[in-house]
C-alpha cells in the first residue's frame, strides 16, 4: 500500500493517510460489486426482453387467427342477456361511429344504455340520431349522473369523486341484465366482439397458473386509430398504445400473475361487483362494517377500471381474460403537451395502487434498459455501446412493429412508416422525463376536474 503524507500545521502534527484508491482490497471489492451489478443488469435485460417476446408471441397467436363466433346464430333464450353501458360527455372523436358499433353487435339479446350527466350535453343529438336510425334495437338514454345515497343516519352524500362512475350509477342500477359491458365513448368495436366476449365469460380459466378459476372479467386491448384531424401528439399516442403498451399489457395478462386491466372495454357480471368493496381484502376476511359495495364503492378511485379488476382478483379470487378482439380508440386533435399530461395523469393515478410496478417502469423502457445493458455488456465482455445499442433498438422496434401488425391485421403501411417512426422515437425519448414529472406530484386534471391522488389510491376534488 502506497502512503501519502500531508503536512498540516495542527499542533505540529504530521498526518499520514492511506490512498484508498490504491488499496488492493478496496479495488477487489469495487470490482466484485461492478461484476454483480452488471450481471443483475443483464438478468433484468433478459427478463424484460422475455416479457416483450411473450407479448409479441401471444399477440400473434391471439389476434392473427380470430375464430368465427357461433353465439349469434343461437336462440336468444339460450344466451345470457347483456346490458351495454356507454357513459358520455361531450363530442369525442368519431362519436357517431363509436356509439353505432354498439347498435350493430351480432348478438341476439342485448340492450344499450347511453348516459350523460346533464340535459345540455353535446353528445345528446348524436344519441338521438342513433335511436332514430336503429328503432329495433333496445336502446335508451339516461340523463343525470349523480346518485344520492341516504345512510342510516339520514345524511345525503354523493357516490364519489369519479365522474365516470357517477355517470354510470343509474344505468348500472337500471340495467335489465346481470352481464354488463362498459364501453368508453371514444372506442368502437367489431360486430362480433360481444358474442366472443360472452363466450369467454362463460367458461373457466384455461391458464396453467390459475386452473379452474372462473372468468369474471373480459377486456380488450386498445388499438389507436388516427383520424383526419390527428395531430403530432396523437401520433405519439398511437405509437405508444399500439406498440409498447399493447406488448406489455398482453404479456402481463398472458402470465396472469396479477390483475392488469384498462377500462376502455370491460365485460363483467353485476352480481360479482355487488360483492366487492374495493378494499382488496379477500371476501372471507372482510368485516361487515357497512362498507359500500358494488360500482358505487369505486367512485372514490379515479382508476376505477384498474381497481375493479384488482378487487375481482383479490377479493373474490376470480380471474380475467383477453378477447381476440380489440377496442378501436379514435385519436383526433391531441398536442404533444396533451399527450405528456395524459401520461402524467395515469402514472400518478396508479403509482399508489401499483407502487412497485410504477417505480420500475422507467427500467422497462427501451432507452434506459438499453443503456443499462450496454454498460453491463461493455464491462463484462468488452462489447462497446456503439455496437450494442444499434442492435438493441433495431430489434426492439421490429418487435413493436410486429405487435402493431398483429393488432391491426396488417403491417404498418409504407405511406405512414416515417411519421410513425419519428413518433415512436419521440415517445421512447419522453418516457423517462414524463415518469420523473409524474412521480414528483399528486394532482391530476381529467374531464374538466382537478383531483388530488391520496396514498391509498383514492382521489379528492
Amino acid at each position: 500500500m502506497r502512503l501519502s503524507t500531508t503536512a498540516v500545521d495542527w499542533h505540529n502534527t504530521v498526518i499520514i493517510s492511506p490512498t484508498v484508491d490504491d488499496d488492493p482490497t478496496a479495488q477487489d471489492w469495487h470490482h466484485v460489486f461492478s461484476v454483480c451489478l452488471s450481471i443483475v443488469g443483464l438478468i433484468w435485460y433478459v427478463f424484460i426482453w422475455s416479457a416483450g417476446l411473450l407479448g409479441c408471441w401471444t399477440a400473434r397467436k391471439r389476434y392473427r387467427n380470430r375464430p368465427n363466433h357461433q353465439t349469434a346464430t343461437t336462440l336468444s333464450s339460450s344466451v345470457p342477456g347483456v346490458s351495454i353501458l356507454r357513459p358520455l360527455k361531450g363530442l369525442d372523436t368519431n362519436l357517431l361511429e363509436n356509439l353505432e358499433s354498439s347498435f350493430r353487435q351480432d348478438y341476439p339479446n342485448f340492450e344499450v344504455l347511453l348516459s350523460v350527466a346533464d340535459e345540455h350535453d353535446k353528445a345528446l343529438p348524436v344519441v338521438y340520431e342513433l335511436l332514430a336510425k336503429y328503432p329495433n334495437v333496445n336502446a335508451r338514454v339516461i340523463i343525470g349522473a349523480l346518485l344520492y345515497i341516504v345512510p342510516q343516519e339520514g345524511d345525503v352524500v354523493d357516490v364519489g369523486a369519479n365522474p365516470k362512475v357517477n355517470n354510470l350509477i343509474r344505468p348500472y342500477n337500471e340495467a335489465v341484465h346481470d352481464v354488463l359491458w362498459v364501453l368508453d365513448s371514444n372506442v368502437a368495436v367489431a360486430p362480433g366482439t360481444l358474442a366472443r366476449a360472452v363466450e369467454i365469460l362463460s367458461r373457466p380459466s384455461s391458464h396453467p397458473n390459475t386452473p379452474r378459476r372462473r372468468i369474471a372479467l373480459v377486456h380488450h386491448v386498445v388499438f389507436a386509430v388516427l383520424t383526419r384531424g390527428s395531430t403530432f401528439g396523437a401520433r405519439v399516442e398511437e405509437a405508444f398504445l399500439n406498440t409498447n403498451l399493447a406488448k406489455m399489457y398482453i404479456a402481463i395478462n398472458a402470465a396472469a400473475v396479477d390483475s392488469c386491466v384498462v377500462g376502455k372495454s370491460n365485460l363483467f357480471r353485476r352480481s360479482d361487483l355487488e360483492r366487492l368493496d374495493g378494499s382488496l381484502v379477500p371476501r372471507q376476511q372482510q368485516r361487515d362494517n357497512g362498507q359500500q359495495r358494488g360500482l358505487a364503492a369505486f367512485g372514490r378511485f379515479l382508476a376505477e377500471d384498474n381497481m375493479i379488476g384488482l378487487s375481482l382478483w383479490h377479493e373474490l379470487d376470480l380471474r380475467h381474460d383477453l378477447s381476440c378482439d380489440v377496442a378501436h380508440n379514435a385519436l383526433g386533435d391531441m398536442s404533444l403537451s396533451d399527450y405528456v399530461w395524459r401520461r402524467v395523469r395515469w402514472i400518478r393515478v396508479r403509482k399508489y395502487t401499483s407502487f412497485v410496478a410504477t417505480l420500475l417502469e422507467p427500467f422497462t423502457e427501451s432507452a434506459m434498459l438499453g443503456v443499462i445493458a450496454a454498460a453491463s455488456m461493455q464491462f463484462l465482455t468488452g462489447v462497446t455501446h456503439h455496437l450494442f445499442l444499434p442492435i438493441h433498438f433495431s430489434i426492439w422496434i421490429l418487435i413493436d412493429l410486429d405487435v402493431y401488425a398483429s393488432l391491426a391485421g396488417h403491417a404498418l403501411p409504407s405511406s405512414k412508416r416515417w411519421e410513425f417512426l419519428v413518433a415512436w422515437v419521440v415517445r421512447e425519448m419522453l418516457a423517462f422525463p414524463i415518469w420523473l414529472l409524474a412521480i414528483m406530484g399528486d394532482e391530476v386534471e381529467w374531464r374538466g376536474g382537478r383531483y388530488k391522488v391520496l396514498r391509498n389510491g383514492e382521489v379528492t376534488h
